[in-house]
């Protein structure tokens, strides 16, 4: 699958879905989409005709108001009829604004309360463990989530159990809802902070499709050690006007500014 057009696909959806209903997140879904595009398109073993095959690869997004681009990635990788993204956000949709397992087939989990994703993927990859079953479970989690102290437990639990089949990849775009992350509890210096809580850590720039990959992959694991991919990206992502702006976390693109914002997605093919 051509990943890069996924993630302009994604972007525009992202874009079109949240100026329908009036949501937000904007930036926080463009600065992960070459993530979730590579993911959906060549990482994650999953099954659109399928999707609660035992085999699968459980996928969480933490960061659950970005969930628009999940949608989307799932419409676009056969999950569901891309028509329903019309619906995200209105009245009755079962495509809530931050993402929901409900009747949406393709999502493990409900999230949008920050901190909650990568304990349960962590309870997901030691049950795997228990069961000798061979899949993986990959987490994406905003920059800004990773103040919550419950990410640190679940970082601590998953490296004292060896969960080599966990996956938690920080979007790390430096940008959270009000400020700049290290304006509101910095984070640095973050590899070294995962490195000696046990983990194997890869940074990378998020929107550099091979070098995700490369990451992502399961040949990539190192035994006994959970993976955490660093992926450097910047917020807005795509769209000129909206790159490294704290403003584009909460605002909705509609008219000249949405004009403006898909035609430069348009272009970009």
């Amino acid at each position: 699958m051509d990943t890069k057009e996924l993630a302009r696909k994604i972007r525009i959806h992202t874009l079109e879905m949240t100026s329908r209903g009036g949501s937000s997140h904007v930036g926080a879904a463009f600065s992960m989409a070459d993530i979730v595009a590579v993911l959906y398109g060549n990482v994650l073993n999953v099954d659109p005709n399928d999707p609660k095959k035992p085999s699968r690869d459980r996928f969480i997004l933490s960061k659950g108001h970005a969930g628009a681009a999940i949608y989307a990635a799932l419409a676009e990788t056969g999950f569901f009829p891309v028509e329903k993204l019309k619906t995200h956000y209105q009245d009755g949709s079962n495509l809530s604004g931050h993402v929901s397992h409900k009747g949406i087939p393709g999502v493990e989990l409900s999230t949008g309360s920050l901190g909650h994703g990568l304990p349960v993927g962590t309870g997901m990859a030691k049950a795997a463990k228990l069961r000798n079953d061979s899949h993986r479970v990959i987490v994406l989690l905003g920059d800004g989530e990773c103040d919550e102290g419950s990410n640190w437990e679940a970082i601590l639990f998953a490296a004292h159990h060896k969960l080599d089949n966990l996956v938690a990849i920080v979007d790390y775009n430096k940008i959270q809802s009000l400020a700049t992350v290290s304006e509101t509890l910095g984070l640095e210096p973050f590899t070294d902070k995962w490195q000696s809580f046990g983990w194997n850590v890869v940074e990378v720039d998020g929107h550099d499709h091979v070098s995700l990959k490369n990451s992502l992959s399961a040949e990539a694991r190192v035994p006994g050690k959970p993976t955490c991919v660093l992926a450097h990206t910047i917020k807005g992502r795509g769209v000129s006007f909206m790159e490294n702006s704290v403003l584009w976390h909460y605002r909705t693109a509609r008219g000249e500014e949405f004009d403006a914002a898909l035609k430069e997605l348009e272009d970009a093919a």
